[in-house]
């Protein structure tokens, strides 16, 4: 019922900026918070940054100056501007919807590789 369509992987050289895309749709008026995680091989998953239904965002604090999660609404995508990207920041990205009922929903991820 909720659908996160990811898009804006693939592969940049060390350094760059990449921009990954989440395209919301089904019931989303629910919608409380979206998110971004990242889980390479063998990792745990861990929270990237966040937007709640106002616009406040939450960036993780490691990641603060290089990332920036932000949303359009008329779109209905929510978007993670990544730069000065490090190799081994190559991992599976993830979009992640969190309802009023408490429930999750996860996109399918996107890869992204970074290369020296």
């Amino acid at each position: 019922q909720v659908r996160l369509v990811e898009s804006g992987g693939g592969l940049v050289q060390a350094g760059g900026s990449l921009r990954l895309s989440c395209a919301v749709s089904g019931i989303i008026l629910g919608i409380n918070t979206l998110a971004w995680h990242r889980q390479a091989p063998g990792k745990q998953r861990e929270l990237v940054a966040t937007i709640n239904r106002g616009g406040t965002t939450t960036v993780e604090e490691p990641l603060k100056g290089r990332f920036t999660i932000a949303g359009d609404r008329a779109k209905n995508t929510v978007y993670l501007q990544m730069n000065s990207l490090n190799v081994d920041e190559t991992t599976v990205y993830y979009c992640n919807a969190t309802n009023t009922k408490g429930g999750k929903f996860w996109g399918q991820g996107t890869q992204v590789t970074v290369s020296t």
